[in-house]
């Protein structure tokens, strides 16, 4: 038996000696790619002779160096599009500055309190991959599993970070029916996502070790109301961190297992001890840089576009209603409480659809306030585009301002 400071003294040993200490960027990675089209003397081109895949491939841990969502969900898809994961299988190790990162197919604006991100500075970004929201900060540990299509396997990973996390506390972590690691059996430590392609694929989940809570069910709070959509919906779960059940743990001491413990377990998901984990090709410290992965810049460029956070929202529909005041109540025939229905349908961002209902006699007939919001983005710039429009308009000034105020309260909890 093993005891576990002769792991740790082994393991830092490991990464201080030996795969730590790197000079030079590893733009070298995209050679692991073995299409590439050669000349021969001739001047035709013909493809190198591809090696046969590894049924068990080496095994490598990157850490990324930067805290910058944008940059870190780069480096992930960049990793995806261009490595040979046949002979290489690799764990990806991450962190961030305070951010809230939405699923492929969800609305920020229901899944996030939109306007307490914008006051208190925290990023609001989009990946690639399906699943829920997740908030992060640099008390969460995010991990990326790059395989081949061929060998995904989402409960394995799963098995190997409680293995991880067991391995330097005694805390009782298991994973459950929805493949969400849980401590005690129902606080949620570790939510999950995967992205599936052709020939390769990741899985990538989050620890929460330390988070800030109390910012945490802020950020994710969101106050909207109103909405029909279709896009996916995350679950809200309890969650807890696993400093606050061990304090022990660490960031990096835990960082550190999950690094071994992947080095250690083979396609099959044995362990094979230290023997090994010193086969494999160790830890690496990584830069997402252009110097470093080419033509990762443009992909961040992308990740941080209004166009991909907000413009990819599946249709949705925002529909309030809101009571007329009495002083605009003189000359309206209405036999109830006459009120002003606004339903906005919104695609990709933009308001498509606008469907209004007022009392007759509210304005002039010829007035068609439809058109007023048709094609404008839907956002926090809404309220004062539409005022700038109605201002053109001969409405009283208290009716104009009456609907400005209206399409400004729509808005407020989303933007």
């Amino acid at each position: 038996m093993i005891s576990l400071n002769t792991v740790r003294n082994s393991v830092s040993l490991f990464l201080k000696q030996k795969y730590l200490l790197q000079s030079k960027p590893i733009a070298c990675a995209a050679a692991n790619i073995w299409t590439e089209p050669v000349a021969n003397k001739n001047g035709d081109k013909k493809k190198k002779e591809v090696p046969e895949p590894f049924r068990d491939p080496v095994r490598q841990v990157f850490i990324s160096q930067s805290t910058d969502v944008f940059s870190n969900l780069a480096l992930e898809d960049w990793i995806y599009r261009n490595h040979d994961f046949d002979h290489k299988h690799l764990l990806l190790l991450w962190r961030n500055d305070p951010c809230v990162v939405i699923g492929r197919h969800q609305n920020p604006w229901t899944e996030a309190n939109v306007p307490f991100l914008r006051k208190s500075s925290i990023n609001l970004a989009r990946r690639n991959s399906g699943g829920g929201t997740v908030y992060h900060d640099l008390g969460n540990i995010n991990c990326t599993f790059f395989t081949r299509r061929s060998d995904y396997h989402r409960r394995k990973n799963l098995d190997m970070i409680c293995k991880a996390i067991k391995r330097i506390s005694d805390l009782n972590v298991a994973v459950n029916s929805r493949d969400d690691i849980v401590l005690d059996n129902h606080l949620k430590v570790s939510g999950t996502a995967a992205k599936l392609g052709k020939d390769n694929a990741y899985h990538h989940c989050t620890v929460l070790v330390d988070v800030n809570e109390c910012v945490l069910h802020d950020a994710l709070s969101s106050k909207a109301s109103g909405v029909e959509t279709r896009a996916t919906q995350s679950v809200r779960v309890p969650v807890r961190n696993l400093r606050r059940a061990d304090p022990t743990l660490s960031i990096d001491s835990l960082q550190e297992s999950l690094g071994w413990e992947f080095l250690r377990t083979n396609i099959d998901g044995v362990d094979g001890g230290l023997k090994t984990a010193y086969s494999q090709r160790g830890f690496q410290l990584v830069r997402p840089e252009e110097d470093w992965f080419p033509g990762l810049g443009k992909l961040r460029e992308d990740f941080q576009s209004h166009t991909w956070i907000f413009g990819k929202t599946p249709n949705f529909k925002v529909c309030r209603c809101f009571p007329l005041p009495e002083t605009m109540q003189v000359g309206i025939s209405s036999t109830s409480s006459p009120e002003l229905k606004i339903e906005l349908d919104v695609s990709h961002g933009v308001i498509q659809d606008v469907r209004v209902r007022l009392p007759y006699g509210l304005l002039d007939p010829d007035l068609d306030l439809s058109t007023v919001m048709h094609g404008m983005s839907f956002g926090q710039d809404l309220p004062d585009a539409v005022l700038h429009v109605l201002t053109n308009e001969k409405i009283p000034e208290d009716k104009r301002s009456f609907l400005a105020k209206c399409i400004k309260n729509m808005v407020a909890d989303f933007v």
